[in-house]
């Protein structure tokens, strides 16, 4: 056998959060990847930098590589000794054609594994209320596939006996030919009046619902991809996916990746799809001379002054590669613009001494000027373009203010595929700010990809004053902005459900 293997991943249904623990480490180990459309486009910003990508999705009337193909480029990346991911909807052997990709590997001799994913069978009715099996409703459940023609002398599904059987069916690409086995399950058996959903992208924020009878299941307002549940159970509501408070929102984050997790976490928590568009990067200062002098005159400085959580990181971080140990700041004291920032700090293992109850740069400055004594020197560590508030307040009643650069923001060079698509087809409901740069590069990606025009239309959430100027300035509608009690994703994500209860 070569060196490398092959994965036949399961995606899950949809939601990415679905896939498994399993299923992302062989993701962020890939070096090879083949995705196709059911699998959220999330799960391929997981994947490294440098992978390979390779797109073999099906549509109806499309396909961008058949399935034969499939198979060969499977195999000719893994005997190359990759490792080699079919990152599949669903799970592979559930309908997903992964046991002719498995027979594929196995036939040339190459190592392979397959990690299951969660099955749209089952996981679609959970989030549309419809439990698969409930006592004393149904105690058996039956996977079937639509995609066959019904009206075939030898079709391998025997409809007239799965009208016979009971329990819960949960029919799989069945929207074409649902007219044609509906007939044939009544003919079995089945009445009329059996109640049916159809549950279109199931778990995802776009999920619809459409509920009727087996009788009228040709008339059910449904497209694919979709699972049709048939069965008593089918009429069940336990609702609690579409009623969250940002359930039907398509919402864009504009932060960082490495900061981005908590606001997406907590967006998505609230029924949110989330789209993911890095605006900023974070890089080392153009040197760090200035900052290592500072770190080695720490003593001479009574106070130690952030305004963000990246200056936190990038200076503490510096101190502790340098010195070896956080006490290595001594006694020095510490202030920080707001809650986030001091937690930042916390995590180090550090104090924080002055939180401002005003979680602005003006509202830092003003706090730290009651407090600071007469021939107290301040260190500043700071963006390479960051506001001037801070040190300009302390120089001008009087203080030796140092700062010092410590990280430089910088905008990447496009915008994810995925979220263009959505862009132009209208289908962003909500774009997020956090700060004046992710505003000015956002906009910067939106010109470059043409999609100016788009500012105005798309309401965005703000985190602050200074951050809804910048919007406004730059033609974006500004429809939320966190309370100047909290000026936190939290904060952020509390305007955003404020706003969107009251449209």
């Amino acid at each position: 056998m070569s060196g490398g293997k092959g994965y036949l991943v399961g995606a899950g249904p949809g939601d990415p959060g679905l896939i498994t623990v399993r299923g992302m480490e062989c993701l962020r180990g890939a070096e090879v990847v083949l995705y196709d459309d059911l699998s959220h486009p999330d799960l391929m910003e997981e994947v490294p930098a440098d992978c390979e990508r390779i797109y073999v999705g099906k549509r109806a009337g499309f396909k961008a590589k058949s399935q034969e193909e499939t198979n060969d480029l499977l195999v000719d990346r893994v005997r190359n000794g990759k490792r080699a991911v079919r990152l599949k909807g669903g799970d592979p052997y559930v309908f997903g054609r992964g046991g002719e990709e498995a027979i594929a590997l196995m036939e040339a001799g190459l190592d392979f594994e397959v990690v299951p994913g969660v099955t749209s069978g089952f996981a679609a009715p959970a989030y549309a209320g419809i439990p698969v099996t409930h006592r004393g409703v149904s105690p058996q459940v039956t996977l079937v596939t639509g995609h066959e023609d019904p009206t075939k002398p030898n079709t391998q599904v025997d409809w007239e006996a799965l009208g016979k059987v009971g329990g819960t069916l949960v029919v799989y690409m069945g929207v074409g030919k649902r007219e044609q086995y509906a007939k044939r399950l009544m003919a079995g058996g089945l009445k009329a009046c059996t109640p049916a959903a159809a549950i279109q992208w199931g778990t995802r924020s776009e999920q619809r619902i459409a509920r009727g009878t087996l009788g009228a299941l040709h008339e059910l307002d449904t497209a694919n991809p979709a699972a049709i549940v048939i069965g008593d159970v089918a009429g069940m509501q336990l609702e609690w996916f579409s009623s969250r408070p940002l359930a039907g929102e398509t919402v864009v984050v504009t932060r960082t990746r490495s900061q981005s997790s908590d606001l997406v976490r907590l967006l998505r928590e609230s029924g949110a799809e989330v789209l993911e568009v890095p605006t900023i990067e974070i890089v080392d200062p153009a040197s760090w001379t200035e900052v290592d002098s500072a770190i080695d005159q720490i003593s001479e400085y009574a106070w130690l002054v952030f305004a963000s959580p990246n200056s936190v990181d990038r200076f503490l971080g510096r101190l502790v590669d340098r010195k070896g140990d956080i006490r290595a700041l001594g006694t020095i004291r510490i202030a920080a613009v707001g809650p986030a920032t001091a937690d930042r700090v916390a995590s180090f293992g550090v104090c924080v001494e002055r939180v401002p109850d005003d979680h602005r740069a003006e509202g830092l400055a003003e706090d730290l000027l009651g407090v600071l004594e007469a021939g107290e020197r301040v260190l500043y560590p700071r963006a390479e373009a960051g506001r001037d508030i801070v040190p300009d307040a302390l120089r001008d009643a009087g203080y030796d203010v140092r700062d010092c650069v410590v990280y430089r923001t910088v905008r990447p060079d496009s915008v994810p595929q995925a979220v263009l698509d959505r862009l132009r087809e209208d289908k962003v409901t909500l774009t997020t700010f956090t700060s004046s740069s992710t505003v000015k590069h956002f906009a910067e990606l939106m010109d470059s990809a043409s999609l100016s025009d788009r500012n105005a239309k798309i309401p965005a959430a703000s985190i602050g004053p200074m951050t809804s100027e910048t919007a406004k300035a730059l033609g974006f509608t500004v429809v939320a902005e966190a309370s100047p009690d909290d000026i936190s994703v939290s904060g952020l994500v509390e305007a955003i459900r404020a706003y969107v209860n009251e449209k």
